[in-house]
Formats: structure tokens, sequence, C-alpha cells
């Protein structure tokens, strides 16, 4: 079974990968540095608040559980 520290720790893992990817398209798209930054700051809060509650929604979930 997933602990909830566990699920905090991968999303943390998981946001900090697309905080770089997305200011990177962030950057491509406005050309600016802090215009593309502000995407990825804002669409990383918003991924891992929804990424933590997914995951813990599916652990409680016991479909093609053993």
């Amino acid at each position: 079974m997933e602990t909830t520290k566990r699920t905090i720790v991968k999303a943390i893992l998981w946001q900090i990968t697309g905080v770089f990817t997305m200011g990177v398209v962030g950057f491509l798209m406005t050309s600016s540095f802090s215009q593309g930054l502000a995407l990825a700051l804002a669409n990383t809060a918003v991924g891992t608040v929804t990424y933590i509650i997914y995951e813990r929604v599916w652990s409680r979930i016991l479909w093609e559980r053993d």
C-alpha cells in the first residue's frame, strides 16, 4: 500500500521535473524567462495538489488489487 509520505515525495520529484520542462515550454511560448517561470510555477502548484488527491483516491480503490 502506498503511504501518504511516499505519495508526497513522488509528487514533489515529479513536479520538479515538470517545472523544468514547463519552464522551457513557457519560455519558448512567451520569449520571457519570468513569464515562462510564472507559468511553470502555477502549473506545478496545481499539478502537485491534483496529483496527491488523485493518488490518495486511487489508493482506496480495491479494483484489480491483490
